[in-house]
């Protein structure tokens, strides 16, 4: 019997990297990709990578286009400081809601399909930007483009579902950065624009308008690019994978019941309100702010405030990157620790950039701010796909969603009147950022442990994960999916989980093949 058990043992092994073998990278047994290979352009893993940062890049070119012309555009439309910031809480509130739709369409019909619907039914109210002759005109394209930064949601969820949990962390932080680089981008790609239409011999106020052909053309080429070449799954699309029955058609009440009863989720929702929904609310303020305060022309206005959208390129990656290397030696613990220490810092130096006087010291704290205010964003993002497997799109949504609900109440609160200066709602705003990254420490998953908790003992990842599916969906294999996650994420436990042994389930991480 023995020796017939390891002959299986030893056929599923070799079935495995035989299924392997049709991957360019290697691959876990869910062929999920275990390494990152940044200039590959491999199907579908690194395909699905550069596809989902550069579609939601173009959505973020096009929500924040309007900032850096606002100095030409309000003189335009007579727009008044409360319109202004009317504007700019609406492009980033509508985002709310449909960043939880966007998780939820994940979970149901898959990421390609999802990312590039919303992206092409936004794209009118960028060209329409060019039409708009009003206040509420202003206000309504910038709310329904705004539409478009739910993408955010289907590229953490692409990047989740295409690379291992040891490379998670660095997947979810590059593509995401990469994506939020966008915001940095416009300021410097709509000024640049406007000025080259007008030495071509437009007046002021009709070249901002044709301006806004540019970004609206982007989103609409990512678009088709995605469903041109897109792939949900290393192994096919979610239509092809459901009609083969190699994965389980889940129903809206069972994802929605597990992400919402899921305190974890809610917490980063929390805090990543204040760290992402700070980015974007810097996006909406920072070229207006140095181009009023310190009385800088549009385009050094613009070039100063895309350097803190262009860190993007280092910084959320980096916070990825860093979350994954805390993994390796500290396992959850480490994560979790890390964006605590990240983000706390970020706040204090939000608090510093209020309270500094100078163009050259604001500039340098507007840069260290940057830093560890998007690199937080990508420890974030190295916690959340382990909240949830069979609701990781709206527990990502419940995120995402998250970060649009803190620009919004920070823009309300701080930036929307003259009831406190500029200056004065970013002093504010950072602290704001240190209260509620506090409640990191009440994150405790009970096979791994939280900041100031061990886990629970003879708990495995496997009774986490399956926890999340009845004894009667067990019974019919659906939560497979779930254990062989479980089996990849034996590192989030620690040096000393790794160094018990492997789960029962599956073939580990470490035997993936590399020659392929």
């Amino acid at each position: 019997m023995a020796k017939k058990s390891l002959e299986v043992e030893a056929e599923v092994e070799v079935e495995d990297e035989g299924d392997a073998a049709q991957f360019k990278m290697p691959v876990d047994s869910d062929h999920k990709a275990t390494e990152f290979w940044l200039f590959s352009f491999a199907k579908p893993h690194m395909r699905a990578f550069h596809l989902s940062w550069f579609s939601f890049f173009c959505c973020f070119v096009s929500s924040f286009a309007a900032p850096p012309l606002l100095p030409v555009i309000r003189d335009n439309l007579s727009l008044t400081t409360t319109d202004i910031g009317n504007a700019g809480i609406a492009s980033v509130s509508g985002a709310v809601f449909a960043r939880l739709a966007m998780g939820t369409a994940c979970d149901l019909v898959g990421p390609r399909l999802a990312s590039a619907s919303l992206i092409l039914i936004t794209t009118p109210a960028v060209y329409c930007s060019s039409l708009i002759d009003s206040a509420t005109g202003f206000l309504l394209v910038r709310f329904f483009t705004g539409f478009s930064l739910a993408t955010f949601v289907s590229t953490q969820f692409w990047m989740s579902s295409m690379f291992s949990p040891p490379k998670v962390g660095l997947a979810n932080g590059v593509a995401g950065g990469w994506g939020n680089m966008g915001g940095g981008a416009t300021q410097l790609i709509m000024p640049l624009v406007y000025e080259l239409i007008k030495k071509i011999g437009s007046t002021n106020f009709i070249a901002w308008r044709i301006a806004f052909f540019i970004p609206g053309v982007m989103q609409t080429c990512s678009a088709i690019a995605v469903l041109m070449f897109g792939q949900d799954m290393p192994d096919g699309n979610y239509n092809k994978l459901h009609k083969a029955g190699e994965k389980h058609k889940d129903n809206f009440s069972e994802v929605f019941k597990h992400a919402v009863t899921n305190y974890r989720g809610w917490i980063l929702a929390l805090t990543y309100g204040y760290c992402f929904g700070v980015e974007l609310t810097i996006d909406n303020i920072i070229a207006q702010y140095f181009y009023d305060r310190f009385g800088v022309n549009i385009s050094k206005a613009g070039t100063i405030a895309a350097s803190f959208g262009l860190e993007n390129i280092v910084s959320r990656p980096g916070g990825g990157l860093f979350s994954d290397y805390l993994s390796k030696f500290f396992g959850m613990r480490g994560r979790l620790w890390g964006l605590w220490v990240v983000q706390t810092l970020g706040g204090i130096f939000c608090v510093i950039l209020g309270r500094t006087n100078s163009l050259a010291g604001s500039i340098v704290v507007l840069l260290l701010f940057s830093l560890f205010c998007q690199a937080a964003c990508g420890l974030t993002f190295g916690v959340v796909p382990f909240v949830s497997r069979r609701s990781l799109g709206l527990i990502s949504g419940m995120g995402g969603g998250g970060g649009n609900v803190g620009a919004v109440l920070t823009q309300l609160i701080f930036f929307h009147n003259s009831k406190y200066s500029t200056e004065d709602g970013i002093f504010y705003m950072g602290i704001m950022i240190l209260v509620c990254t506090l409640p990191i420490a009440l994150i405790h998953f009970p096979q791994w442990g939280g900041m100031l908790c061990g886990p629970k003992p003879g708990y495995t990842p496997e009774d986490y994960y399956q926890s999340e599916w009845s004894h009667h969906e067990q019974q019919k294999g659906y939560h497979t999916a779930s254990l062989r996650f479980a089996e990849n994420s034996v590192r989030e436990g620690g040096r000393s989980a790794r160094g018990s042994g492997h789960s029962k389930h599956t073939v580990p991480v470490e035997t993936s093949p590399t020659d392929v």
